[in-house]
Parts: structure tokens; sequence; C-alpha cells
């Protein structure tokens, strides 16, 4: 097997610290081509669709590749901006401001960098872009709040995957989840607040994650209880009562069941129950995607209205904002504690310097 290097490596190359962010990712294009690609990525996974392979193979590729992907390309033109996909932007705004920051404090000693867990940029060519540029010390960042192993865990085998085929591998630190990090709830609070100040507050407050099927939850995965403890010290630093917000589930696929409450049913539920306004807002997304603009703020608005309801209120992710970048800044520098800052530059220099002057004296 021929291990993956490096084109025209230096052994006296400067070692740099690496700060890899990394998301879902997202069609290349609002079409059905660029969506059967990425699907046949996506649902190929077999952390997202737990079914043995090859039942799920004929189903995948006889059935969900022939009718989801032309769905799906009218779902993301909803969304389509004339720069590209709304994740793909808000991920490369939060990955140039949190490199601001980063190397405002370690120079060009640190790489920050992102990738999509599908599509691209991938995971592989960001790690080659660092491994190019000398990153030694790899800290990755999924930009998942709570963990689940369709998501976090995906993440980690794509690295894995990559680095069994590497020659050269970095140390490497790996963030599973940050779904009670104090300055995550302190951002989402203020950003809530803030809304809040500028609309008003509404009857009920929804907070919206994404769902997973009932038995990953009955297998261990974690996703489930982390959901709710979000809520819970959301709801705590925003001093609601219990009955102020609910906890639901969105974005479910196929027959099985999944986790409940389901979003959809609870919003069309809620106008029988006297709510007549509602504010959503989804902390397990870290940007605004489909499933936020077109599922959330379109689709399930129009089953809260259509039941009764008088106002729905989506409140954004928090994308690039400055508390939300100041909490993922604040993560990451705790995640890198005890790594040394590389302080070999200026002696690599001098060593490259001697070498090529020996080179020149024996030719």
């Amino acid at each position: 097997m021929q291990y993956k290097g490096v084109d025209h490596f230096t052994h006296g190359q400067p070692e740099r610290l690496g700060v890899l962010i990394t998301n879902l990712g997202t069609p290349d294009a609002p079409t059905t081509p660029a969506l059967r690609r990425y699907l046949a990525e996506f649902l190929a996974d077999p952390r997202v669709v737990e079914v043995p392979r090859l039942i799920w193979w004929f189903i995948l590729h006889g059935v969900i590749l022939r009718i989801r992907p032309s769905r799906s390309a009218e779902a993301y033109k909803k969304v389509w901006t004339s720069e590209g996909s709304p994740l793909m932007l808000h991920t490369e705004k939060q990955c140039k401001s949190i490199r601001e920051v980063l190397q405002a404090r370690y120079g060009d000693d640190l790489v920050v960098d992102f990738a999509m867990r599908y599509g691209e940029p991938s995971i592989a060519q960001a790690l080659d872009r660092m491994e190019a540029k000398g990153v030694r010390k790899l800290l990755v960042l999924p930009l998942y709040p709570q963990y689940s192993a369709s998501t976090s865990a995906s993440t980690f085998d794509a690295l894995a995957a990559d680095f069994m085929a590497r020659r050269r591998l970095p140390d490497l630190r790996f963030i599973s989840h940050y779904h009670d990090f104090p300055p995550y709830i302190e951002a989402m609070a203020a950003h809530i607040e803030a809304h809040w100040q500028a609309h008003g507050r509404s009857d009920k407050l929804m907070l919206s994650y994404h769902g997973v099927p009932l038995r990953y939850l009955k297998n261990g995965d974690p996703y489930h209880c982390e959901c709710h403890k979000t809520s819970r010290l959301l709801a705590e630093r925003l001093g609601l009562e219990t009955g102020d917000y609910l906890t639901t589930f969105q974005s479910r696929f196929g027959r099985e069941e999944w986790l409940k409450p389901y979003t959809d049913e609870t919003l069309k539920s809620l106008p029988g129950q006297g709510v007549r306004s509602v504010d959503v807002f989804c902390p397990g997304f870290s940007a605004d995607c489909l499933e936020t603009i077109e599922e959330i703020d379109e689709e399930n608005r129009e089953y809260f209205l259509e039941a009764g309801g008088e106002s729905f209120r989506y409140i954004p992710a928090l994308n690039s904002e400055p508390g939300h970048i100041d909490a993922l800044v604040a993560l990451i520098e705790q995640n890198l504690q005890g790594w040394p800052r590389p302080d070999n530059r200026e002696q690599v220099l001098q060593d490259q310097a001697q070498q090529a002057q020996a080179l020149g004296a024996e030719n």
C-alpha cells in the first residue's frame, strides 16, 4: 500500500497548531444531479442509517435516489442564495471569524480551516492543506453541540479513515460535544433575549432539535439527554418556567418511530391548546440551513398558522454572531490547553540557512 505523503516535503518545515472546524455538508448546486451525488454519500453512511448494508443498498439505489433528489432540489432552490448554499456561507464566515481571533493571539503558528462531512470541501482536502502547512497538532471541532453517533461519531470515522491512508499523523484532539458549555448557553440566551427585545415575546418558546430514530436512544446514544440538558440550561438562564418552553424533534425520515414529541405535530396541536403565538429556535444547528430556513420557517410555520395560530416567529441560528464566535473560540482555547505553541520557527529557519550554506560549500 502506498501511504499518502506531502509533495516536496522538507524536514525543516516549521510546525504549527491546527484547528479544523467541520459541519454536515451541502450539495454544490440546487439541482437533481447535485442532490443525487450528495444524498448518495450522506445516506450511504452506516452511522446515519443503521440498516443492514445489502438491504439498504437496494433501498437507497433502487428507490430513494430515484425519487428524493428531485424533491430535495426543489427545497434547496427555495433557500439557495446568489452566493450559494446558506450552510456553506455561514460556515465559511464562522471559520473566517474564528481564524481572525485566534491568529491575532497565536499568529501564523496556528492554522484554522473548515471542511464538510459530506460534499466539499471534504475532510481529506482540509487535512491535505493542513499537513502541507506543517500542522503537527490538530484540534477538530464538529459544529454539533449535542453528541450523536450519526453526526459527531461519523465525523470521527471520516478522520480515522483518512488517517489510515496517511503516512504522517498529527497529534489529535476531538471535541465530541459542547451541549452544556456555559459560553454556548450564554450566547444562545443573549441571542434570544435580543430577539425578544426587538420583536416581543410569544406565548411559547419551542426548542426544536434534529431528530434521530428512537432505537438510537435505546442503544445508548446520549443525544436525547444532551438536547434536554441544553434546553433546561437555556431555560434556566432565560428565567423560564417549565410551561414556558417545549423541546421537540424535527426532520424525521422513514416509517420507524423517532424521538418525540415531533416538531410538526406539536405545532399543529398548540393552537387547540390555546397557544396563539410561538417563537421557534433550534439550539442544535450552529448555522442556518435547509432544515431551519425551509423546514422550520416555511413548512412548520404553515402548519401552525393553518391550525389557528396567530403569530409564528423563527429565531435565526447563531451563525457568525460575535457572541457565538466568542463561545467557539473559548471552547477551542480550552481544548488547546497543554499544547505548547510551536516556538521553533526561528531555529528552523536558521537550520535551513546553515544547511543551504553547507550544500553550497560542498558544490
